[in-house]
């Protein structure tokens, strides 16, 4: 017998692009709560952004689609993540987590927003190991210099690479 948490849960992030590991992560949590939002960050503070939110929430959309994800929503993130959470009804963010770094970020993310909202919970999960060396950051760095990134992103993520690097 699968456990399954009868709640919704929200998995924020930038996703630019949204990776293989963000996908499973995606899938994974989907298995677990009744309804997942994905909280797409309407702005991106990373740096050498490549997509605006619309193309990272088309993108998503599409992937999640596409693997008959009917407990998935995906949606823009433009406010504190505590008072999104507020505003969807939702008592629990799930952060990926791959290595040691992340998680110290994570933590001090999770203890700030347990300080603003202490009903709001954050779980970590991890990609599965074979996903778990995968960043948007590297991503991003190997479509610029036009490496072949299929083997780290979603196809509708690899097509809008594709389209945005052509003839560079």
């Amino acid at each position: 017998m699968a456990f399954v948490a009868k709640k919704s849960v929200v998995y924020p992030g930038t996703f630019d692009p949204m990776t293989l590991g963000h996908f499973d992560l995606i899938k994974r949590a989907a298995g677990l709560y009744d309804s997942l939002i994905v909280a797409v960050a309407a702005t991106s503070t990373k740096n050498g952004a490549l997509f605006d939110a619309e193309r990272r929430l088309d993108m998503i959309r599409e992937d999640v689609a596409g693997a008959g994800l009917t407990n998935v929503t995906v949606e823009i993130l433009d406010t504190l993540l505590v008072d999104f959470c507020r505003r969807h009804n939702v008592r629990t963010v799930i952060r990926g987590v791959r290595v040691y770094s992340d998680f110290e970020y994570e933590f001090q993310m999770a203890l700030t927003n347990r300080r603003m909202a202490p009903e709001i919970e954050t779980l970590f999960m991890m990609p599965s190991e074979n996903l778990a060396y995968v960043t948007a950051s590297t991503v991003r760095e190997i479509a610029r210099y036009g490496g072949d990134t299929s083997t780290f992103v979603t196809p509708a993520v690899q097509r809008r690479l594709e389209a945005l690097f052509a003839g560079k």
